[in-house]
Protein backbone atom coordinates (compact mmCIF):
# COMPACT_ATOMS: atom_id res chain seq x y z
CA UNK A 1 0.00 0.00 0.00
CA UNK A 2 1.30 3.53 -1.30
CA UNK A 3 -0.11 6.35 0.40
CA UNK A 4 1.22 10.06 -0.56
CA UNK A 5 0.01 13.70 0.84
CA UNK A 6 -2.95 15.24 -0.06
CA UNK A 7 -2.37 18.25 2.63
CA UNK A 8 0.37 16.85 5.61
CA UNK A 9 -0.41 13.32 6.52
CA UNK A 10 -2.97 11.04 4.77
CA UNK A 11 -4.46 7.63 6.25
CA UNK A 12 -6.25 5.03 4.49
CA UNK A 13 -9.03 2.95 6.54
CA UNK A 14 -8.89 -0.23 8.64
CA UNK A 15 -7.83 -2.84 6.54
CA UNK A 16 -10.12 -5.86 8.13
CA UNK A 17 -13.30 -6.84 6.93
CA UNK A 18 -15.93 -6.01 9.57
CA UNK A 19 -18.71 -7.53 7.74
CA UNK A 20 -21.31 -7.13 5.22
CA UNK A 21 -22.65 -4.07 4.38
CA UNK A 22 -19.95 -2.38 7.31
CA UNK A 23 -16.93 -0.56 6.68
CA UNK A 24 -14.24 -3.63 5.83
CA UNK A 25 -11.01 -4.24 4.14
CA UNK A 26 -10.00 -2.41 0.80
CA UNK A 27 -11.97 -4.77 -1.39
CA UNK A 28 -11.68 -7.43 1.08
CA UNK A 29 -11.04 -10.68 0.45
CA UNK A 30 -9.83 -13.70 -1.90
CA UNK A 31 -12.11 -14.07 -5.19
CA UNK A 32 -14.64 -17.44 -4.97
CA UNK A 33 -16.71 -16.00 -7.62
CA UNK A 34 -16.23 -15.65 -11.63
CA UNK A 35 -19.18 -12.60 -12.03
CA UNK A 36 -17.56 -9.24 -11.90
CA UNK A 37 -17.77 -7.06 -9.06
CA UNK A 38 -19.46 -3.78 -9.31
CA UNK A 39 -17.45 -0.45 -7.61
CA UNK A 40 -18.87 2.38 -7.05
CA UNK A 41 -16.55 5.73 -6.30
CA UNK A 42 -17.75 8.21 -4.08
CA UNK A 43 -15.95 11.63 -3.56
CA UNK A 44 -16.25 13.25 -0.62
CA UNK A 45 -13.51 15.50 0.09
CA UNK A 46 -14.01 19.05 -0.51
CA UNK A 47 -12.84 21.55 -2.81
CA UNK A 48 -9.94 18.53 -4.56
CA UNK A 49 -11.54 17.35 -8.26
CA UNK A 50 -8.98 13.99 -8.61
CA UNK A 51 -8.44 12.15 -11.32
CA UNK A 52 -8.92 8.39 -10.69
CA UNK A 53 -6.87 5.88 -12.38
CA UNK A 54 -7.25 1.85 -12.36
CA UNK A 55 -3.94 -0.14 -13.32
CA UNK A 56 -2.29 2.77 -14.57
CA UNK A 57 -5.77 3.70 -16.88
CA UNK A 58 -7.45 6.94 -16.25
CA UNK A 59 -11.29 5.70 -15.26
CA UNK A 60 -12.86 9.01 -13.99
CA UNK A 61 -11.37 12.31 -14.99
CA UNK A 62 -12.14 15.72 -13.74
CA UNK A 63 -14.36 13.73 -10.78
CA UNK A 64 -15.43 16.82 -8.57
CA UNK A 65 -16.43 16.92 -5.07
CA UNK A 66 -19.81 15.54 -4.03
CA UNK A 67 -20.04 13.23 -6.59
CA UNK A 68 -20.77 9.06 -7.13
CA UNK A 69 -19.58 7.63 -10.31
CA UNK A 70 -19.96 4.17 -11.53
CA UNK A 71 -20.64 1.16 -10.81
CA UNK A 72 -17.49 0.05 -12.91
CA UNK A 73 -17.67 -3.48 -13.59
CA UNK A 74 -13.88 -5.30 -12.62
CA UNK A 75 -13.09 -8.80 -13.17
CA UNK A 76 -11.89 -10.23 -9.92
CA UNK A 77 -8.37 -9.90 -9.15
CA UNK A 78 -5.95 -7.08 -7.94
CA UNK A 79 -6.15 -3.69 -8.74
CA UNK A 80 -3.63 -0.21 -8.32
CA UNK A 81 -6.07 2.45 -7.70
CA UNK A 82 -4.59 5.67 -7.46
CA UNK A 83 -6.35 9.19 -7.43
CA UNK A 84 -4.49 12.22 -8.59
CA UNK A 85 -5.00 15.97 -9.01
CA UNK A 86 -6.43 16.56 -12.51
CA UNK A 87 -3.50 16.30 -15.43
CA UNK A 88 -0.94 15.20 -12.53
CA UNK A 89 0.87 11.84 -13.00
CA UNK A 90 0.17 8.77 -10.79
CA UNK A 91 3.59 9.31 -9.24
CA UNK A 92 2.07 12.87 -7.90
CA UNK A 93 -1.25 10.81 -6.13
CA UNK A 94 -2.83 12.42 -3.66
CA UNK A 95 -3.74 8.81 -2.15
CA UNK A 96 -3.02 5.30 -3.83
CA UNK A 97 -3.78 1.99 -2.78
CA UNK A 98 -1.87 -0.78 -4.54
CA UNK A 99 -3.10 -4.33 -4.85
CA UNK A 100 -6.17 -4.14 -3.98
CA UNK A 101 -7.61 -7.61 -3.96
CA UNK A 102 -11.59 -6.67 -5.98
CA UNK A 103 -13.59 -10.08 -5.09
CA UNK A 104 -15.48 -11.85 -7.53
CA UNK A 105 -19.44 -11.32 -7.59
CA UNK A 106 -19.20 -8.29 -4.78
CA UNK A 107 -20.97 -4.53 -4.71
CA UNK A 108 -18.62 -2.13 -3.35
CA UNK A 109 -18.53 1.58 -2.80
CA UNK A 110 -14.67 3.19 -2.40
CA UNK A 111 -15.22 6.78 -1.01
CA UNK A 112 -12.54 9.30 -0.43
CA UNK A 113 -13.70 11.48 2.30
CA UNK A 114 -12.07 13.24 5.65
CA UNK A 115 -11.49 10.96 8.25
CA UNK A 116 -12.74 12.18 11.88
CA UNK A 117 -9.57 13.79 12.32
CA UNK A 118 -10.12 16.43 9.15
CA UNK A 119 -7.20 13.83 7.01
CA UNK A 120 -8.14 12.71 3.63
CA UNK A 121 -8.15 9.09 3.57
CA UNK A 122 -9.96 6.31 1.58
CA UNK A 123 -12.46 3.97 3.37
CA UNK A 124 -14.13 0.77 1.44
CA UNK A 125 -17.43 0.13 2.21
CA UNK A 126 -19.26 -3.15 0.97
CA UNK A 127 -22.97 -3.30 0.53
CA UNK A 128 -25.82 -5.02 1.85
CA UNK A 129 -27.82 -6.15 -1.51
CA UNK A 130 -29.89 -8.85 0.45
CA UNK A 131 -33.65 -9.30 -1.67
CA UNK A 132 -36.12 -7.41 -0.03
CA UNK A 133 -39.20 -8.59 1.00
CA UNK A 134 -42.05 -6.84 -0.89
CA UNK A 135 -43.05 -3.79 0.69
CA UNK A 136 -39.62 -2.93 2.29
CA UNK A 137 -36.95 -1.07 1.66
CA UNK A 138 -33.51 -0.32 2.85
CA UNK A 139 -31.80 2.65 4.38
CA UNK A 140 -27.99 3.33 5.34
CA UNK A 141 -26.64 6.10 6.90
CA UNK A 142 -22.69 6.66 6.55
CA UNK A 143 -20.36 9.11 8.70
CA UNK A 144 -18.08 10.16 6.37
CA UNK A 145 -17.58 13.51 7.89
CA UNK A 146 -15.16 15.33 9.97
CA UNK A 147 -17.60 15.84 12.33
CA UNK A 148 -18.78 14.43 16.06
CA UNK A 149 -20.83 11.40 16.82
CA UNK A 150 -24.11 11.63 16.07
CA UNK A 151 -27.73 9.62 16.41
CA UNK A 152 -30.24 9.87 13.32
CA UNK A 153 -33.86 9.85 14.65
CA UNK A 154 -37.44 8.79 13.87
CA UNK A 155 -40.25 10.76 14.80
CA UNK A 156 -38.09 11.82 17.71
CA UNK A 157 -36.94 8.44 18.94
CA UNK A 158 -33.37 7.61 18.21
CA UNK A 159 -33.04 5.00 15.68
CA UNK A 160 -29.23 4.72 14.92
CA UNK A 161 -27.60 5.93 18.29
CA UNK A 162 -23.66 6.96 18.82
CA UNK A 163 -22.66 6.73 14.71
CA UNK A 164 -19.17 8.31 14.41
CA UNK A 165 -16.78 8.32 11.55
CA UNK A 166 -16.05 6.01 9.33
CA UNK A 167 -19.13 3.63 10.54
CA UNK A 168 -22.34 3.19 8.95
CA UNK A 169 -25.55 1.85 10.28
CA UNK A 170 -29.01 0.70 8.39
CA UNK A 171 -32.37 -0.58 8.68
CA UNK A 172 -34.89 -2.43 6.35
CA UNK A 173 -38.10 -0.48 6.91
CA UNK A 174 -41.33 -0.25 5.49
CA UNK A 175 -41.29 2.12 1.94
CA UNK A 176 -42.52 5.20 2.26
CA UNK A 177 -42.16 8.46 3.61
CA UNK A 178 -40.06 8.31 7.00
CA UNK A 179 -40.00 11.60 9.45
CA UNK A 180 -36.13 11.83 10.22
CA UNK A 181 -33.64 14.33 11.85
CA UNK A 182 -30.17 14.09 13.02
CA UNK A 183 -28.35 15.75 16.33
CA UNK A 184 -25.39 15.70 18.55
CA UNK A 185 -25.22 12.15 19.82
CA UNK A 186 -26.70 11.31 23.42
CA UNK A 187 -28.37 15.48 22.81
CA UNK A 188 -31.40 17.18 21.64
CA UNK A 189 -29.20 19.40 19.62
CA UNK A 190 -30.53 18.95 16.22
CA UNK A 191 -28.13 19.29 12.89
CA UNK A 192 -29.96 18.12 10.34
CA UNK A 193 -33.59 18.23 9.80
CA UNK A 194 -36.39 17.57 10.85
CA UNK A 195 -37.65 16.51 6.97
CA UNK A 196 -39.36 13.75 5.34
CA UNK A 197 -37.90 10.95 3.23
CA UNK A 198 -39.33 8.76 0.23
CA UNK A 199 -37.68 5.61 0.81
CA UNK A 200 -38.54 3.05 -2.53
CA UNK A 201 -39.87 -0.27 -2.32
CA UNK A 202 -36.88 -2.47 -3.63
CA UNK A 203 -33.95 0.06 -3.19
CA UNK A 204 -31.41 0.70 -0.70
CA UNK A 205 -31.13 4.32 -0.61
CA UNK A 206 -27.23 4.49 0.81
CA UNK A 207 -26.53 8.53 2.21
CA UNK A 208 -23.10 10.28 3.12
CA UNK A 209 -22.48 12.88 5.42
CA UNK A 210 -19.49 14.27 4.21
CA UNK A 211 -17.10 17.50 4.78
CA UNK A 212 -16.27 19.03 7.98
CA UNK A 213 -17.88 21.03 10.71
CA UNK A 214 -15.08 23.03 11.78
CA UNK A 215 -14.60 24.15 8.52
CA UNK A 216 -18.05 24.41 7.42
CA UNK A 217 -18.19 22.63 4.60
CA UNK A 218 -20.53 19.90 5.99
CA UNK A 219 -23.09 18.34 3.21
CA UNK A 220 -24.81 15.02 2.16
CA UNK A 221 -24.24 12.72 -0.97
CA UNK A 222 -26.04 10.09 -2.42
CA UNK A 223 -25.64 6.75 -3.46
CA UNK A 224 -29.14 4.11 -4.99
CA UNK A 225 -28.87 0.49 -4.89
CA UNK A 226 -32.23 -1.12 -7.63
CA UNK A 227 -33.34 -4.42 -8.22
CA UNK A 228 -33.85 -5.48 -4.62
CA UNK A 229 -36.62 -6.79 -5.11
CA UNK A 230 -37.23 -10.17 -3.83
CA UNK A 231 -38.50 -11.70 -7.41
CA UNK A 232 -35.06 -11.28 -9.75
CA UNK A 233 -34.73 -8.03 -11.16
CA UNK A 234 -30.69 -7.91 -12.69
CA UNK A 235 -27.50 -7.14 -10.79
CA UNK A 236 -27.94 -4.89 -7.99
CA UNK A 237 -25.51 -1.64 -9.05
CA UNK A 238 -25.27 2.03 -7.27
CA UNK A 239 -26.52 5.33 -8.66
CA UNK A 240 -24.76 8.33 -8.54
CA UNK A 241 -25.61 11.39 -6.10
CA UNK A 242 -24.94 14.91 -6.03
CA UNK A 243 -24.27 17.53 -3.53
CA UNK A 244 -25.45 20.94 -4.02
CA UNK A 245 -23.05 24.28 -2.82
CA UNK A 246 -25.92 26.46 -1.50
CA UNK A 247 -26.83 27.97 2.26
CA UNK A 248 -29.10 24.94 2.45
CA UNK A 249 -28.21 21.64 1.15
CA UNK A 250 -31.12 19.03 0.15
CA UNK A 251 -30.41 15.12 0.19
CA UNK A 252 -30.44 13.86 -3.26
CA UNK A 253 -31.09 10.12 -4.38
CA UNK A 254 -30.87 9.25 -7.61
CA UNK A 255 -32.07 6.01 -9.68
CA UNK A 256 -34.29 4.42 -11.60
CA UNK A 257 -37.12 4.78 -8.40
CA UNK A 258 -36.60 8.67 -8.66
CA UNK A 259 -36.12 8.70 -4.45
CA UNK A 260 -36.19 12.41 -3.11
CA UNK A 261 -34.78 12.22 -0.15
CA UNK A 262 -35.23 16.06 1.15
CA UNK A 263 -33.41 17.35 4.35
CA UNK A 264 -33.28 21.00 5.36
CA UNK A 265 -31.36 23.35 6.74
CA UNK A 266 -27.69 21.85 5.63
CA UNK A 267 -24.97 23.69 5.76
CA UNK A 268 -23.07 24.19 1.87
CA UNK A 269 -20.50 22.19 0.79
CA UNK A 270 -17.57 24.54 -0.03
CA UNK A 271 -15.57 24.13 -2.91
CA UNK A 272 -12.42 26.06 -2.89
CA UNK A 273 -10.96 24.61 0.04
CA UNK A 274 -7.62 23.00 -0.81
Amino acid sequence: MRILPLRSAVTVGAVTLIGLGTAGAFFPGPAFAKANAQVTVVHGIPGQPVDVYVNGEKTIPDFEPGKVAGPLSLPAGQYDIALTKPGDAIGEALLSVDDAEVPGDANLSLVAHLSADGEPTLTPFVNDTAKLAAGKTRLIVRHTAAAPAVDVRAGGEPVFEGLTNPKEAKADLGAGTVSADVVLAGTGTRVLGPADLDLAEGAATIVYAVGSAEDETLGIVSQTITGLHSAPGGVPSGDGGRADRGAALPWYGAGAAGILLLLLGLARLATGRR
